[in-house]
């Protein structure tokens, strides 16, 4: 099979710059109190629901899988990039960590109660995201939690704009559009939460999104 010429490109971008990667963003979660808040409701809710697997898609070197297991809950990591996860692994053997794409994930239908994709969305073409949101929602049992997390805009005329990011081409969206798309493939909005960006990052809006799959009736 093909892959997709963006799988390609963003994989070859993370593989060459993992071990940076993974000593820059080691201790990020520090200084984004809010986003740390997010991460906590969001395993607040796959405990109170019945505590099933969860997934941290585009994990990279696995420090927020990590946070997600201290939080209570059976956290495993797939990610893109094989450097990644060779990283992950040695630095956390304790995890599950294993190689994989958000378009087609090595998880059977309903097997999980949570899926993260925090920053793992952003490379994918926008007319791509709704495959990934399907297989999102495939992957979940009924009453699963989605929790997204990406760079975003406040134009909701423009809805989607590329930027040019530091590792490969990336995408901006206005959270009501992400929304949208995830509505339509069965999923209900919780909550949302945009932050202004730190000093330290792009003049972005920041956007987490919490979603649910709408249980058995």
């Amino acid at each position: 099979m093909i892959e997709p010429d963006f799988l390609h490109r963003t994989r070859t971008a993370y593989d060459s710059m993992a071990a940076r990667y993974a000593e820059l963003f080691a201790d990020e979660l520090t200084d984004f109190p809010l986003d740390r808040a997010m991460l906590a409701a969001f395993a607040d809710f796959v405990r109170a629901d019945g505590g099933g697997p969860v997934a941290d898609v585009g994990c990279g070197p696995g420090h927020v899988t990590s946070l997600l297991h201290a939080l209570g809950l059976d956290a495993s990591g797939v990610d893109l990039s094989e450097e990644m996860i060779a990283i992950a692994r040695e630095a956390r053997p304790g995890l599950r960590f294993e190689v994989g794409s958000m378009t087609a994930l090595d998880i059977g239908d309903g097997r999980l109660g949570g899926v993260l994709a925090r920053y793992s969305i952003i490379h994918t073409p926008p007319e791509r995201l709704p495959q990934v949101f399907a297989e999102f929602h495939r992957v979940l049992a009924p009453g699963g939690h989605l929790l997204l997390a990406f760079q975003a805009h406040d134009d909701p005329a423009e809805g989607v704009e590329s930027f040019d990011h530091k590792v490969a081409l990336a995408y901006r969206w206005h959270p009501d559009r992400v929304a949208t798309l995830l509505t339509a493939q069965g999923f209900t909005e919780k909550a949302r939460l945009v932050r202004a960006p730190t000093e330290d990052e792009r003049p972005f809006p920041h956007a987490h999104l919490l979603l649910t799959k709408a249980p058995v009736t």
